[in-house]
């Protein structure tokens, strides 16, 4: 008698059985072997940790430095007259406006990107000169991916140094300032910067570590820039200060403004400028003194430019010779070669004078000397060392100020349309452009160009260019009164919705934030 269970259980035996034998089979025969066996991998530390203590340590020195300072870093982004030039891409139906001269147009701006970091929780930040001069628009951009406005306090381009700040909602985390005539040749530390590139946030960050590899060292740039400069009077080149503080740690173009801290986490200098004949890194970098820059800083805020005391003297460095000639202990002071009438210096300097100190404090060279004197307002009294017939003394002299053109000048502003703080030019969506750019009817405000550096580029507004702006916010627009009713609506630091529909009908939207 047919049983199925017992046929059911004969056929998963047998099935079975065909498996296993298989597999012997197909394993005598290799194909189940891998063609090439699994490597061992071993993560046991070839070095025990004692042994390599001191680099663990200063390894997590820096790391614990990185994340203590790095939120007080932005990027800083300035926009400045330019020359006129077309975009880069430009729809065919609009290069009738370029092929042309312009009739009475604006140059199109340029945009310059540098680093600076924040020094009170109010909003006040450091940076370089060269970053943000001529700015007619700075944009702050903090870690947090915010961005925010920046009004220029003061700016000196005799230290490269300025002052912007921005209005917070918050109180800002800001870095602590340490002493840069405490600095040794051989002293760690790092060059922090945001570079960012662009508005790109691929290089939010850059930490590089090195050492002090010498201080004091003057290169000329900060004089060569000046000695051209018509807002200056004649010789005003030789009030620059260059006391940089030369470093191996990498500085880039991007980088300039940023913070150079020690070990403590302190700020000791900005970083400044780099010795290239490529404008790429090639090994030195120059930082700006802190001591200088907070100096700098606090006349830029309290007055707007910076009070320059001066002595009177027109000097050069010490060379061997000279030290044997006067008597000098070292190869170390400031040479007077000739003062200058009715200045403080007059009746109590006298040529061949060697300045050794200020005020107790050594002075080995000529950016010493006029750092130290920087330290200093017009009006004061220091107390200068000087060699001379051989012999050691001081004298007083109280300190004028320079005779530069540095005060602020107040210039009449324009109120700018909407519009232009946004950075958009439209152009109504003719018959004629409406066939060049494939849509099926005329009809509303088509995006013409997006300004280099606007804030409608920095949302890459420029994508949309030959697309037509349907809507702002929750105003339809359908003509450029639409258009400019919609945008003049929206306060600065308020939200624009910009709705776009290409010439197939799809919608996107952007969002932009108002200057």
């Amino acid at each position: 008698m047919y049983d199925p269970l017992k046929a059911k259980a004969k056929v998963i035996f047998y099935s079975a059985l065909a498996f296993v034998f298989g597999v012997g089979l197909a394993s005598g025969l290799g194909w189940t072997s891998p063609t090439h066996a699994m490597p061992s991998v071993t993560e046991a530390p070839q070095v025990s940790p004692e042994a390599v203590q001191p680099a663990l340590d200063l390894s997590a020195a820096f790391t614990n430095l990185a994340e203590a300072v790095t939120p007080a870093v932005v990027r800083i982004e300035s926009r400045r007259p330019g020359v006129v030039r077309p975009t880069a891409q430009v729809p065919e139906a609009f290069r009738r406006f370029f092929d042309q001269p312009p009739d009475g147009g604006e140059p199109a701006p340029q945009m310059a990107s540098g680093s600076g970091f924040v020094v009170s929780d109010d909003g006040y930040i450091l940076t370089n000169n060269h970053v943000v001069e001529g700015a007619t628009e700075v944009t702050v951009y903090f870690p947090d991916r915010r961005y925010l406005s920046a009004k220029i306090i003061g700016a000196d381009p005799f230290t490269d140094v300025a002052v912007i700040k921005v209005d917070a909602s918050e109180r800002l985390p800001h870095m602590a300032f340490g002493n840069s005539d405490d600095l040794k040749v051989g002293e760690w530390i790092l060059a922090i910067g945001n570079p960012g590139f662009g508005g790109s946030t691929q290089l939010d960050f850059t930490v590089t570590a090195g050492i002090i590899s010498a201080r004091g060292r003057g290169l000329g740039l900060l004089r060569d820039d000046l000695r051209d400069d018509q807002r200056f009077v004649e010789g005003a080149s030789g009030y620059t200060i260059e006391d940089f503080i030369q470093t191996d740690a990498v500085i880039n173009p991007g980088n300039s403004g940023g913070p150079m801290v020690n070990l403590r986490g302190q700020v000791v200098g900005i970083n400044s400028a780099i010795a290239s004949s490529t404008g790429a890194y090639q090994g030195y970098g120059f930082a700006i003194p802190i001591n200088l820059a907070r100096r700098v800083m606090d006349d830029l805020v309290e007055f707007g430019y910076v009070q320059r005391p001066r002595i009177g003297v027109t000097i050069e460095a010490v060379t061997a010779e000279d030290a044997e000639v006067y008597g000098l202990p070292s190869v170390s002071g400031v040479l007077v070669q000739t003062v200058q009438d009715d200045t403080p210096a007059a009746g109590v300097l006298r040529s061949e004078d060697v300045i050794v100190a200020i005020d107790g404090q050594p002075v080995g060279y000529v950016a010493e000397l006029q750092a130290k004197i920087a330290d200093h307002r017009p009006g004061e009294t220091v107390t200068v060392t000087i060699f001379r017939d051989r012999r050691r003394q001081d004298v007083r002299v109280r300190l004028a100020e320079a005779p530069i053109n540095n005060r602020p000048v107040v210039t009449a502003e324009r109120e700018a349309l909407a519009v232009d703080r946004l950075g958009i030019n439209v152009e109504e969506l003719d018959a004629e452009l409406a066939e060049q750019l494939g849509y099926s009817r005329p009809g509303g405000m088509v995006l013409r160009e997006v300004a280099p550096g606007s804030a409608a580029a920095r949302r890459n507004v420029g994508g949309f260019v030959g697309s037509r702006i349907v809507r702002i916010n929750d105003t339809a627009i359908s003509t450029r009164d639409d258009m400019e009713r919609a945008l003049d609506a929206v306060a600065p630091g308020e939200i624009v919705s910009l709705h776009f529909q290409d010439n197939e009908g799809s919608q996107r939207v952007v969002n932009v934030r108002m200057p």
